[in-house]
């Protein structure tokens, strides 16, 4: 190649690099100021109140804790921190109402774990990991299986006993078809060999007055009941986690029973996907202080809820396992012919 070739190429070159790198330089003023509106947005932020989503009835065990969380959540942000209820639909009408919210912080919420099914079943259009921004699990669920004082059943075994002798005459109420507890009371029917009645209330709370009002011959539920086993108005048959309750040491659990259902649905906190990442961070920080706090603590031990931290990686990865058991689940109990009855 000839000397004139070689210097008109390394011209050509030196020409495209300088265009190139105007382009870039380009592209780069182009974005600074997006960038350091976003920076300044997550520097500010929050500059006013935050909602919180509870996709559970006032009242209600869940509700309580959250309040707690969201006022340690408040503190710590340097803005209130408002619980907002958004009931019904086994916390499907929450859990859709911040899926939609504006991914800009100032809507977040309690994450109902039952998403992973309930999407899957059709009932809610959501994508349970690619729909929110996951800031942190905070605690697990308490279940309990109670009946009123003056039932004839004093244990498990004699309700088992009647439902078997009577099957689908026993009723008993929760929060939602197809939710946790609807779940964990169709694993037991299953695996104790009984048929039992579901009637589904909009929440916990409802749930109970339900079993009060005599409605209903029992109450599949977190512990809501606990004050009430205490008082002597319910009667504690039997809790569905890994162990017994300390506070109710006598009463037995599933898994000890031999039925193999153990049954504790922690509880998180999200926001709706496409949050900017330094907003996220304040967050989840926030969470995760609010979750290690002696009144978090205090507030989950007076309903029998361990505290069950995760970071929002790992809170994210277990939606993603949990939702793979859910598919299983759903063939298994074949959830969608009890939805369709």
């Amino acid at each position: 190649m000839s000397i004139n070739k070689k210097n008109n190429l390394n011209s050509s070159q030196l020409v495209q690099g300088k265009r190139r790198q105007a382009l870039l330089g380009g592209a780069a003023v182009l974005c600074a100021p997006a960038l350091l509106t976003r920076n300044a947005f997550a520097q500010s932020y929050p500059s006013r109140p935050v909602t919180f989503i509870c996709p559970w009835p006032a009242g209600g065990t869940a509700d309580a804790t959250m309040r707690v969380l969201a006022q340690m959540m408040s503190k710590d942000l340097g803005q209130p921190v408002v619980v907002e209820n958004r009931a019904g639909a086994a916390g499907m009408i929450g859990a859709k109402a911040l899926a939609s919210a504006k991914p800009d912080g100032y809507t977040i919420g309690q994450l109902a774990l039952s998403v992973t099914r309930f999407s899957q079943l059709g009932t809610v259009q959501i994508d349970p990991i690619k729909d929110y921004t996951f800031l942190g699990m905070t605690s697990a669920q308490t279940f309990g299986i109670v009946v009123t004082s003056e039932s004839p059943y004093k244990t498990i075994q004699e309700l088992i006993a009647f439902a078997k002798a009577n099957p689908d005459k026993l009723t008993y109420s929760t929060s939602g078809v197809a939710g946790q507890t609807h779940i964990g009371m169709e694993e037991f029917a299953q695996a104790a060999g009984i048929k039992l009645r579901h009637v589904p209330y909009k929440g916990g709370a409802p749930a109970l007055q339900g079993l009060l009002g005599g409605q209903v011959d029992m109450l599949a539920d977190s512990s809501s009941w606990s004050q009430l086993v205490e008082s002597g108005k319910l009667r504690l048959l039997v809790t569905w986690g890994e162990e017994r309750l300390p506070r109710f040491k006598s009463v037995p659990t599933l898994k000890e029973l031999g039925f193999g259902v153990v049954n504790d649905a922690p509880n998180g906190v999200a926001a709706p996907a496409g949050l900017e990442p330094a907003v996220a961070t304040k967050l989840s920080q926030a969470v995760e202080k609010a979750a290690k706090s002696e009144e978090f603590k205090a507030a989950c031990l007076k309903i029998d809820a361990p505290v069950m931290y995760k970071d929002p990686q790992a809170y994210r990865q277990y939606f993603v396992d949990t939702y793979k058991k859910e598919t299983i689940l759903i063939e298994k109990l074949q959830l969608k012919k009890l939805l369709e009855g």
